[in-house]
């Protein structure tokens, strides 16, 4: 098997939790929070969707999917366009009110884009620097593990509070 077949695998399984996540859930399920400073699935899933189209977008020297789709206007929310949710307070988090269908289809948008970036690469591709930022540099193999990482945590974050909103019916 092939890295690039490993990673096409672990991000299809990040789509398919956040699928079971949101499917069938109204705006008000999606925004629900267990405590005020809690995070929504709503807010979860918008969050992991725009880590992972930045982080693509950079690592690739796209334009993200976020601004090149209109995705940002379809959402409407109070941040900027390079917004992607880290550091947000509890205000900010409960600004991210969307519906299912608007949630999946950026998630489904920024999916397919990963794949296609994914699916040509090779195993020396792993090796590029793509964030000197970081001593040592970031290469695009821990990028990437980076973002499955934060698109499983996330997801399963979402899975744990619609566990919570379905036991509220």
């Amino acid at each position: 098997m092939k890295s690039s077949e490993l990673l096409l695998d672990a991000f299809g399984r990040i789509q398919e939790a956040v699928h079971e996540a949101v499917e069938g859930l109204s705006v008000e399920e999606l925004t629900v929070r267990v405590d005020p400073d809690a995070n929504s699935i709503a807010w979860l899933v918008w969050h992991l969707t725009r880590v992972t189209d930045d982080h693509f977008a950079d690592a690739f020297g796209t334009e993200q999917v976020w601004t090149a789709e209109g995705w940002s206007g379809r959402f409407e929310l109070p941040f900027a366009d390079g917004d992607i949710g880290f550091g947000h307070e509890k205000e900010q988090v409960a600004a991210v009110r969307a519906d299912a269908e608007l949630l999946l289809g950026y998630h489904d948008a920024v999916h397919a884009r990963a794949l296609d970036h994914v699916g040509g690469l090779t195993d020396a591709d792993l090796d590029r620097v793509v964030d000197t930022r970081w001593t040592p540099h970031v290469t695009l193999g821990p990028r990437l593990i980076s973002l499955v990482a934060e698109g499983n945590q996330h997801a399963g974050q979402a899975a744990f509070v619609r566990g919570i909103v379905e036991r509220r019916r």
